[in-house]
């Protein structure tokens, strides 16, 4: 819902916090539908009020560790022994290219989608989390997912193919910005790459999206310039697909100490897209060197 795994550890400790001080009127009735309420409220709130607020640059969602192929959050068994993945299953909700196209929801079409789609609420039980009626979830589903079509036609299986690809293309770029080797960058980009930085404003990043091969070239050489440093890396799995974590030394008290980067491929195994997350809210769940 938040796309921000901080924002969700408050909501999460927020709403067993409600659970002890407020609890319902009913306690001898199971209490999970309760407490899904009141995260998805705490929640609706929290994009409320993110939408009011005034954000320095390009927000993106937080990286967390998903682990390989085990699923990135709690994913309910049904009675049978399946599980409750629906439209998309637990890890692709973590990706970025998914938290990415959720952000053009509302509050209301994003929880909506999130308990049909994902974790496969029937109409009955969505209508009763969220406290609407039937109809209205079925009409607020049919706007969300007219909304996420476009993503729907570009969305990609993270295949155990698609993880090592795109852990080889991470360790080429990252040694070819080490040499400062410009024709080996511009090979592993794509024509129209887009590089987005998220410092919040504590640290220095670009104010909006870098689109472009040549445009992505300079703007790293400019940061590789005897400016930065890379002193500790490692790569995992960072919302479902390998991405880096980086400490880094910098002559410049507003460049960020670490950052994680993660990198989309497109159909012919070039880089399109680059997400650098810097905010220091967004990595306090990673676990770096020190």
């Amino acid at each position: 819902m938040t796309g921000n795994a901080a924002d969700a550890d408050d909501i999460v400790a927020e709403a067993f916090t409600r659970a002890m001080e407020r609890p319902p009127t009913r306690t001898d009735l199971p209490w999970r539908p309760w407490l899904v309420r009141v995260a998805l409220n705490l929640s609706k709130d929290l994009l409320r009020k993110r939408r009011r607020t005034s954000y320095t640059g390009p927000w993106l969602p937080s990286p967390i560790e998903t682990g390989g192929e085990e699923p990135a959050s709690y994913e309910p068994t049904l009675p049978g022994g399946e599980t409750t993945a629906g439209r998309y299953d637990l890890l692709e909700s973590v990706s970025y290219a998914f938290l990415l196209a959720l952000e053009q929801l509302r509050p209301q079409q994003r929880a909506v989608l999130l308990l049909r789609d994902v974790f496969d609420y029937s109409v009955r039980e969505t209508a009763t989390a969220l406290d609407i009626s039937e109809g209205n979830v079925k009409t607020t589903l049919h706007r969300a997912r007219r909304t996420m079509s476009a993503y729907d036609c570009e969305r990609v299986d993270t295949t155990a193919e698609l993880k090592q690809q795109t852990r080889d293309m991470m360790a080429r770029f990252m040694s070819a910005l080490a040499a400062r080797d410009i024709k080996q960058i511009e090979e592993l980009l794509s024509e129209d790459v887009r590089l987005t930085s998220d410092g919040a404003g504590v640290y220095l990043a670009a104010l909006r999206p870098v689109i472009g091969r040549d445009k992505v070239t300079r703007f790293y050489l400019g940061l590789t310039n005897n400016r930065t440093a890379v002193t500790w890396a490692d790569i995992r799995d960072i919302n479902g697909v390998p991405g880096m974590l980086m400490e880094l030394q910098s002559t410049k008290p507003r460049d960020p100490p670490r950052a994680v980067v993660s990198l989309r491929l497109d159909a012919h195994g070039r880089i399109a897209a680059i997400h650098t997350v810097m905010a220091p809210r967004k990595l306090h769940n990673l676990r770096f060197s020190s």
